[in-house]
Parts: structure tokens; sequence; C-alpha cells
């Protein structure tokens, strides 16, 4: 039987530690959700690798330290209320409800959502709110919030979603050019979102998220 709590602490020790993530509640929320439970089953044994995980439909369950150096970046706090973007099983969301006070979870995928509310509900994580829509949508519903990130990359942030994030609120994405990406995290000021360059790191693009070609005779 395989010891995932060995390779848990081992996926910190390696992989989180390492890249300079040193906040308590990150590393105690990584600690504690059982990353394997929130992967397909033919991946369980690959719940721990260093590199995205393969969900299938084009999406991934972003590598332990891009999630984490994200997470690090936000310095979410325990009185606020964050959307996670393409929550896809409910992973991130899962490690975000330790350090967060409520999770809005926005997934497009039927099947995922159904897996993530049981997997939560499994390891009694209540603070999550799974919510139905195309990514892009986010859930205004719910808003507006004081962190945003999403879970795979883009090219550009939709107005819908900059519109979500609270005045003074932040958010983190994986800017795309090709094969190339770059974590930026972005700050609302005067109705506006100003960019920083955090950290290089990779994820297939989202639908919807994509720039629109400018049309040229």
């Amino acid at each position: 039987m395989t010891d995932f709590a060995s390779r848990r602490t081992m996926m910190v020790d390696t992989q989180v530690r390492p890249s300079d993530v040193t906040k308590f509640p990150i590393i105690d929320a990584m600690l504690k959700v059982p990353r394997e439970n929130f992967v397909p089953t033919a991946q369980r044994e690959a719940a721990y690798m260093d590199g995205n995980i393969d969900l299938g439909s084009g999406r991934v369950l972003l590598e332990p330290r891009t999630l984490a150096k994200m997470l690090d970046a936000l310095d979410i706090s325990n009185d606020e209320l964050v959307i996670d973007i393409g929550s896809a099983m409910g992973y991130s969301s899962a490690v975000i409800a330790h350090m967060a006070e409520a999770v809005v979870a926005v997934e497009d995928e039927d099947i995922m959502i159904a897996e993530a509310q049981e997997t939560l509900m499994e390891a009694g994580i209540d603070n999550v709110i799974q919510h139905a829509a195309p990514l892009s949508d986010g859930a205004s519903v719910h808003g507006p919030y004081d962190v945003m990130i999403v879970q795979g990359g883009i090219q550009e942030l939709p107005a819908d979603l900059q519109d979500q994030i609270k005045e003074g609120g932040r958010v983190a994405c994986i800017f795309m050019q090709g094969a190339l990406g770059e974590v930026r995290i972005g700050y609302k000021q005067d109705g506006h979102i100003s960019w920083r360059m955090s950290f290089n790191a990779g994820a297939p693009l989202l639908p919807g998220f994509t720039k629109e070609q400018a049309f040229e005779f």
C-alpha cells in the first residue's frame, strides 16, 4: 500500500520549501490535504510528482511548486473571500480553504464538480462553495472577492473577472506566450489592475482566456 503521507511530506520538503515558500498556513495546508484524492484514480501514483498532472479535457492540476508560490505571493489571510477559477477536482480549493475564510470554486466540468464535492466532504472541508459556470464568467453572485487565482494558463484576464475583484484586491495568473509562461500578481487600484511578474511557470491555456485576434485586412 502506497504511503501517501510520506510522499506528501517529501513534496513539501523537496518542492515547496526549496522554492522559498515558508509561510506556515501554506506549508500546513499542503501537508494536510491528501492530493492523491483530488486526481483521477489512474493518476494517484503520480499525485506528488514534480510537474503538472493531466486531468483530462485539456486541464491540469498545477505542480505543487507553482501553486505554493502563487499562494505565497497572494498572502491570503483568514478573513478573506477567495475565488478559485478552474478548481477542477478541488485540490487547490481545499488547500486555500485552510487559509481563507471561504472559497468559491468555479468549474465548468460537471464530472469534476461532482468529484470535488464528494472529496471535499470526505475531507471535512466545509468552507468551499462549488459554482458551476464557464470559467471566464467567474461567480459574481458571491463576489466581490479579496483574492482571485486562476488554475491554468491565460493570455488575458476577461473584464468580467476583473470586475469581480474588490478594490485593493489581488489576483494570480499564469500568462502564457506560446510554450513559455510567467506568473503575474495583479493589484486592483482605482478600478484597474497593475501586474507584476513573480516567477516562471507553465500550464495549458484555459478556454475563454485567449486574446481576441485583431481583425486584419
